[in-house]
């Protein structure tokens, strides 16, 4: 196809013509209000008709990027050659036993292994996931649990991608995986002292939702294994780990807004939960056990950012919480980490990730050094109390991922690994990141992280690519990727708008992003857009914006608002038919969200709710050039959501821009699972990207 000439392709793409899905109209009626769906048909997969076009939306996005195909091709060598295939983990100790995930040269998916008490030892294969994939065309492998005397080890599958694990149990003395299966299942699961009792959290067939724990005993049919505990409030999910001192099997139990936790000694697994501290309205509590207390963050008393408590394990309710940290304005409180001597708490401040060491005899209290503004840290895997060592993690826009090991006697860090980028394409000192503050329509001022080559000039020119999220409170901090290389490489910016929604700058942040104030972020992104271009870094024929998910709904909105921004957009696995989902209470994730976006049940929040769903506010009008993926399988944000949309923007938007959808017939709301067949996706997105550039090379 690279061998077109521009003639041959002009006529080829006149003869074919986009998929038209049928309409059907469907009048959906609440308060008063009727709206017309025409494309609500699309919602059934089992319906031959929804699968022809479906295929067809393939086909025509297949053949509409043809004389890109082997650009694709060599995007997806190209970013496949940075990765080390042969790759291994740093090993960590549990135990008594060192563990380790390998990748194996020309596969897909890791290999689990472990060596008794030195790394010297011989391996021990726990799980080769390449044969475990070898029948199906996803896979992943949900969890690995092993029991207390290391001879058993839980496992949980999903080979649908819709995030229904199965568990089984397999015989690491013997090599045998007994032939019970436990389905439907959130995929985690643990162990009792007794090494004969699982715990385990089931879904709801229909909604997926995570809403009992049942406990499992060892040779005998899943069957008869026993509900201990039963989430009925259907805005809650609920879920079941052990506490790293090994004490305590712990359920939780959590809404958007509220949580409650049950405790149960280790020892005892067939006597009954004790409720931790029962659900308050909005008291949002984590609890972790050492030494005769259990360490609590949590935002009582008005504690937004929250603080750290702690209280006896004999006298748990918040009455009895004592203060160790207290609540700060400006300073979120993320997650702490408890050694023999030190603890360690991952706050964040002015957006940017902190690791605070405090020694439990008061003598000590200081952070590790971080230079830079555009870098992500975070807790590693600790498993062991009695450790000298924090591992961490870190890797900036600039800086691949490292693991890190600090020793808190001697003060001094090892780097153990840092993520090896492969070929001759990227050397950290060409590239520049810096972190901007655009200031929004309301006066706030929203920080924005920036990657580029260095060398551009700001004149307009750049391409530039905006990712945004803005929900549930989840922060994206900026992180390496050297995928993104071959956009770098190639003359793209990227960036990363930090709207309001998530909690880059606090949980304030988060609040003044949600429910009612939901427009906050979209504005932002919009306001960040026109910064970005004031400021002379891209212009409107050279913006592009990306978004997934919760993002895609970002993105959907921001282009139904300002259209004439952005000369394309990403749209991945987009929640863009806001209303109707969250009236549907039968959908996955839709009860335990309306402390999100809200209750459309309740007329304010349903008026609100339309004012911005994207779906509901197509128009005819001029839209940017758009690619829209999604996983037929995706149990987070069902297919039909992104279908609809393109059906409705098909039939009427005014311009003649391109609008792809890609559909993955094999998977869910990740994509593909292998980790290379990922990137065909991706080497998709980045064609669509820089052809509409004119790069093609």
């Amino acid at each position: 196809m690279a061998f077109y000439t521009l003639i041959q392709l002009f006529l080829l793409k006149k003869t074919i013509k986009p998929p038209k899905a049928n309409k059907i109209p469907k009048t959906l009626e609440i308060h008063n209000d009727l709206r017309v769906d025409n494309y609500y048909w699309l919602n059934d997969k089992d319906n031959s008709e929804v699968i022809t076009y479906l295929n067809a939306e393939n086909e025509y996005t297949k053949e509409m990027m043809a004389h890109t195909e082997d650009f694709q091709k060599a995007l997806y060598e190209e970013m496949k050659s940075r990765i080390k295939e042969d790759d291994i983990s740093v090993p960590y100790k549990l135990n008594g036993y060192w563990y380790i995930t390998r990748y194996e040269k020309g596969k897909d998916y890791p290999v689990y292994v472990r060596k008794k008490e030195t790394l010297d030892a011989t391996e021990e294969i726990l799980f080769d996931c390449n044969k475990l994939a070898k029948d199906y065309s996803y896979f992943n492998l949900g969890s690995i649990a092993i029991s207390p005397d290391n001879k058993m080890a839980c496992f949980s599958t999903d080979t649908v991608g819709r995030r229904q694990y199965t568990i089984q149990i397999k015989n690491l003395v013997t090599g045998e995986i007994y032939s019970d299966k436990i389905l439907n299942t959130t995929g985690s699961a643990v162990w009792a002292n007794d090494n004969a009792t699982l715990f385990y959290s089931m879904k709801d067939e229909v909604t997926l939702r995570s809403h009992k724990i049942l406990k499992h005993s060892l040779f005998t049919d899943s069957k008869d294994d026993i509900v201990v505990f039963h989430e009925k409030d259907e805005t809650y999910n609920t879920f079941v780990y052990k506490s790293k001192s090994k004490k305590y099997i712990i359920i939780g139990s959590s809404s958007t807004l509220t949580s409650e936790y049950r405790i149960l000694n280790a020892n005892t697994p067939h006597a009954k939960f004790k409720i931790f501290q029962k659900r308050v309205r909005e008291l949002d509590y984590s609890i972790a056990h050492y030494n005769n207390h259990f360490y609590v963050i949590a935002n009582n008393d008005g504690a937004k950012n929250f603080k750290l408590l702690k209280t006896e394990e004999n006298n748990t309710k918040k009455e009895f919480w004592e203060e160790v940290i207290p609540h700060r304005d400006q300073v979120l409180i993320e997650d702490i980490e408890i050694f023999k001597d030190y603890l360690v708490i991952n706050e964040r401040e002015n957006g940017l990730n902190n690791l605070r060491i405090i020694s439990w005899d008061g003598k000590e209290d200081y952070f590790l050094p971080f230079e830079t503004e555009t870098y992500t840290t975070y807790i590693g895997n600790n498993p062991d109390f009695e450790s000298e060592v924090l591992r961490y993690g870190f890797n900036s826009l600039t800086s691949p991922s490292s693991v890190i090991d600090y020793n808190f006697y001697t003060k001094m860090s090892e780097i153990k690994k840092e993520q090896e980028v492969l070929g001759d394409d990227f050397n950290k000192d060409d590239y520049e990141s810096k972190r901007i503050w655009a200031r929004v329509r309301d006066g706030v001022k929203v920080p924005i992280s920036l990657v580029y080559k260095k060398g551009i000039t700001l004149n307009g020119k750049n391409p530039l690519l905006l990712y945004g999220y803005g929900s549930y409170g989840s922060t994206i901090d900026p992180s390496f990727s050297s995928i993104r290389l071959s956009l770098l490489n190639r003359g793209f910016i990227y960036a990363i708008a930090h709207v309001r929604g998530g909690e880059y700058l606090g949980r304030q942040w988060y609040e003044n992003g949600k429910l009612l104030s939901k427009l906050n972020t979209f504005h932002d992104f919009i306001d960040c857009s026109k910064y970005l271009i004031e400021q002379k870094y891209t212009s409107n024929r050279h913006l592009y914006a990306y978004g997934a998910s919760a993002g895609g709904l970002l993105v959907g909105t921001v282009v139904n608002m300002n259209p004439e921004l952005y000369n394309g957009v990403l749209a991945a696995v987009p929640f863009v038919d806001v209303v109707t989902t969250m009236l549907d209470d039968t959908i996955p994730l839709t009860t335990g969200e309306y402390d999100e976006w809200g209750n459309p049940n309740l007329l304010e929040y349903y008026n609100y709710m339309k004012s911005y769903s994207p779906y509901d506010n197509v128009e005819p009008k001029f839209y940017p050039n758009i690619l829209v993926t999604t996983g037929l399988y995706d149990s987070q944000v069902q297919y039909w959501e992104p279908a609809k949309w393109v059906a409705k923007l098909r039939d009427l938007k005014k311009d003649k821009n391109k609008l792809f959808f890609h559909i993955d017939m094999d998977s869910g709301h990740g994509g593909a699972s292998g980790r290379f067949e990922s990137l065909k996706e991706v080497a998709l997105e980045y064609a669509f990207l820089l052809d509409l550039e004119g790069i093609h090379c």
